[in-house]
């Protein structure tokens, strides 16, 4: 699959409308209309970036389908994680999708107010 496929995917995925990702990424919603239309527009490196940071993905995800995951040093996860972990576990798939789509958003939110301390 390629970034149109992707795209289209991730955004049912965040149960997210293009309105809300163009208003979040800062990438104007008829630029995203254009990378989901038949004409397989590619985005600039730039707007790659900012899509994939509001949708909570890497660039190479939204390119590929795939990601490179780079072997890491397992860690034991904090007390925090490990509750956040089975609280998730038990909510609903519908309530789970929910505290997803929020996680990303604000993850996003979160990094554009970092990049704008800069």
């Amino acid at each position: 699959m390629g970034f149109r496929e992707n795209l289209k995917a991730q955004l049912e995925f965040a149960d997210m409308y293009v309105k809300e990702l163009a208003a979040l990424s800062g990438v104007k919603k008829q630029t995203i209309d254009s990378y989901l239309s038949t004409h397989n527009c590619t985005p600039s490196a730039d707007a790659a970036v900012k899509i994939a940071r509001v949708l909570g993905v890497s660039v190479e995800f939204l390119v590929t389908g795939c990601e490179t995951v780079l072997p890491q040093p397992l860690q034991p996860l904090s007390a925090e994680m490990r509750l956040l972990t089975q609280t998730l576990q038990r909510l609903s798939d519908e309530h789970r999708k929910i505290v997803l789509k929020s996680a990303i958003t604000l993850s996003g939110l979160l990094q554009e107010h970092e990049s704008n301390k800069v």
